[in-house]
């Protein structure tokens, strides 16, 4: 995780995002660096808009989080029903037993 925010700081100071760039935020933060990770994230994102991703992605995560809460009201909407279900059988069941 440290490797992307390294380029996205690259990136927003206006810097190139290279090998070197991503190796010197990185130590000057205090990690320990793999030159293989640094080399893998530059060349993951040769080619890459980050701008367009940054957008991409903080559009897609608002819907999901969203939806979160709703999924978890659901949820709990759902539990008392169950819980009447439960009641009623074994009330029947006690009336069974009487008539029985």
């Amino acid at each position: 995780m440290e490797y992307i925010y390294a380029a996205l700081l690259l990136y927003k100071a206006g810097k190139d995002i290279t090998e070197e760039a991503v190796t010197a935020v990185l130590q000057s933060a205090g990690v320990e660096v793999s030159d293989a990770r640094a080399k893998a994230l530059v060349a993951a994102l040769d080619g890459v808009d980050i701008e367009e991703a940054m957008a991409t992605a903080a559009v897609a995560a608002a819907p999901a989080a969203a939806a979160a809460p709703v999924a978890a009201a659901a949820v709990e909407e759902e539990a008392p029903e169950e819980e009447e279900d439960k009641s009623e059988e074994s009330g029947m069941a006690g009336l069974g037993a009487l008539f029985g």
